[in-house]
């Protein structure tokens, strides 16, 4: 399966990182010795379930590196026009009709969860696969990871940051898709995107994470699954200095 890394996203002086990152893209801020899209590199290249990766929102100036990158494809100015640029390159370079998107800024990531995810999705038919994590599981492994949870009526979960989906489902409803990537995280934005019964149903927890599913599927216009996702590494993101800092830790220790 192809792989698009979403790597856009200039140097910007709001961002909490930007003073650690030293003015560069938050891809390429430094972790533990190395750029931080670098280690999802690292395991989008060590897995075999992997074939070729589209770096979206860098050139080759990055100094990324990967045996694997088939293209570097320009920022396309916001997070889903750069999956949907990724997901449009491998297509037209005779990629398979589903992708892999995954976020820079996991850099816990190893090629098993990789393959994970990517076997998980080849089990079933649908358009669009997005992994969930409990908050118990992501609190055993990375304490105080400081994560924003969705409570539902069955479970308290996050997102992982890695996705598959089919090319064809980021064609419509663009301005949806926006909406839900602005909001991804807040639970109240990304159910208000979906509709205003939705966020209130969410609210009042009369909402289980298969209702969930089903309700974005119908008003997206495709077939969505959430896979229960049991490592904590797909959700433990870097967006604030603390969680910069604990994922140093990590690294390092594992190193």
């Amino acid at each position: 399966m192809d792989a698009v890394l979403l790597a856009g996203g200039g140097a910007n002086p709001a961002d909490p990182l930007y003073a650690l990152s030293g003015g560069l893209p938050k891809a390429l801020l430094p972790l533990a010795g190395r750029p931080m899209a670098q280690w999802v590199l690292d395991a989008l290249d060590g897995s075999a379930r992997v074939g070729r990766i589209f770096v979206a929102g860098l050139d080759a100036s990055s100094g990324l590196a990967s045996r694997k990158i088939a293209r570097w494809l320009p920022d396309s100015g916001s997070l889903v026009a750069n999956a949907r640029t990724g997901a449009e390159a491998s297509l037209a370079a005779g990629g398979g009709p589903l992708v892999l998107l995954a976020s820079v800024d996991v850099p816990a990531l190893l090629p098993d969860h990789v393959a994970w995810v990517v076997d998980r999705a080849l089990e079933t038919e649908d358009d669009f696969y997005y992994s969930v994590i409990d908050r118990e599981t992501m609190e055993l492994r990375f304490p105080g990871s400081g994560r924003s949870y969705i409570r539902f009526r069955d479970r308290e979960v996050c997102g992982g940051d890695l996705t598959v989906i089919r090319p064809a489902a980021l064609a419509g409803s663009g301005s949806l898709w926006d909406r839900i990537a602005a909001g991804r995280k807040s639970a109240a934005r990304i159910a208000l995107s979906v509709g205003v019964d939705v966020l209130l149903r969410l609210i009042f927890r009369r909402l289980a994470v298969a209702d969930a599913v089903r309700i974005a599927s119908a008003r997206l216009g495709f077939r969505g699954r959430a896979l229960d996702c049991p490592y904590a590494e797909l959700g433990m993101d870097v967006d604030k200095p603390f969680q910069h800092a604990l994922l140093e830790r990590f690294l390092r220790k594992k190193a």
